[in-house]
């Protein structure tokens, strides 16, 4: 992660590398400005900036694969200022050396010998400072990435979880239903068994992330209402009101049925008569405008098992789009109504 701070080759190289010509070159005028020959100068200043890149890179080196904590944090200072303690004294012989019959420049390299050092060690320990941040910031940002994607995950696995409830939710239901028509009424059980079998296979083979077009999902739905009218017969009437806009607009997958079948498990218990239960579906600025409504009678105890449909609707809501606001539900005038808007995704 360090080693980050110095590998960006158009951000952290391209600066040192920078801060390597301008000290070369300040250094230079100022020696010359002093009197020393060009050539010594630029000498000078050339070995000096190959020891603060090659101090970097050495820095580099250590801490990319290992960063001191807790007490050894005093490393983070004294590593940089022994490392330039080594790269001055290696100035200054060296120099000493190559101009050995520059007098003047001798005594320059030996009164300067500490100011140099200082300078050298106070780059060296904001370069591993900077490094540092740099390295903090980009951990900071890898595990918001982490977090993000395991909640992605997380999301994806509850939409899994809720879908694969839905459909033994259903399938159970509409096994008591053929259990209670195999003996009084076998050739109906038996429609409902091969049409249950088509509307189950139709929604395997679907891929759950897509969202489909309003018009294919009521495909879904009058199927399984062809299922239902079987147990239900002339009792269950339901009125399909859908704007052509609506038709074209995208939802996710069998999304409505669960609204369907809680309809009909609350409209039709406890009542004796013929039962209507109206789809409304408009488009709405960027929304898609659901509404169901159907009878029931406030007076008579729910079934077990009530609210899972609307419960699990809602959550699937909430883990697409972060809202709690698009589903709107309530009883008045022994009349059911369920709102549901959908944004559509650009």
């Amino acid at each position: 992660m360090f080693s980050k701070a110095f590998s960006t080759p158009t951000k952290a190289n391209f600066i040192i590398q920078g801060a390597g010509i301008i000290w070369l070159l300040a250094t230079s005028v100022i020696l010359h400005f002093y009197g020393i020959d060009w050539m010594v100068a630029l000498s000078d200043g050339a070995i000096y900036s190959l020891i603060f890149i090659g101090g970097v890179f050495i820095l580099d080196r250590i801490f990319s694969s290992y960063i001191p904590k807790g007490a050894n944090t005093w490393l983070l200072l004294i590593l940089p200022v022994v490392l330039s303690l080594v790269g001055a004294l290696f100035h200054r012989y060296t120099l000493q050396w190559l101009f050995s019959e520059e007098v003047g420049f001798k005594a320059i390299l030996k009164n300067h010998f500490y100011l140099r050092w200082m300078i050298l060690a106070i780059v060296e320990i904001m370069v591993t400072l900077l490094a540092i941040v740099v390295s903090k910031l980009e951990q900071q940002e890898e595990s918001q990435k982490r977090e993000l994607h395991i909640l992605e995950l997380s999301k994806e696995a509850e939409l899994t979880q809720i879908r694969q409830q839905l459909q033994p939710h259903f399938l159970f239901n509409s096994l008591n239903s053929v259990n209670a028509l195999v003996v009084s009424q076998p050739q109906k059980a038996r429609e409902m068994v091969l049409q249950l079998s088509d509307f189950l296979r139709g929604t395997i083979r679907k891929n759950h992330q897509e969202w489909i077009r309003l018009e294919e999902e009521l495909d879904y739905l009058k199927m399984y209402l062809d299922i239902e009218k079987v147990r239900f017969g002339h009792r269950l009437q339901v009125e399909f009101a859908v704007s052509d806009e609506a038709l074209k607009m995208k939802l996710p997958q069998l999304l409505i049925q669960p609204l369907l079948e809680n309809a009909i498990k609350h409209g039709l218990y406890g009542m004796t008569g013929d039962v209507e239960i109206i789809l409304t579906a408009v488009k709405e600025n960027n929304y898609l405008v659901l509404k169901g409504t159907n009878p029931y009678d406030p007076e008579v105890p729910s079934p077990i098992g009530k609210g899972f449909g609307l419960s699990s609707v809602e959550r699937r809501l909430y883990l697409l789009f972060g809202r709690s606001d698009l589903l709107k539900k309530g009883g008045e005038n022994g009349v059911f109504t369920v709102q549901l808007k959908i944004p559509q995704l650009k």
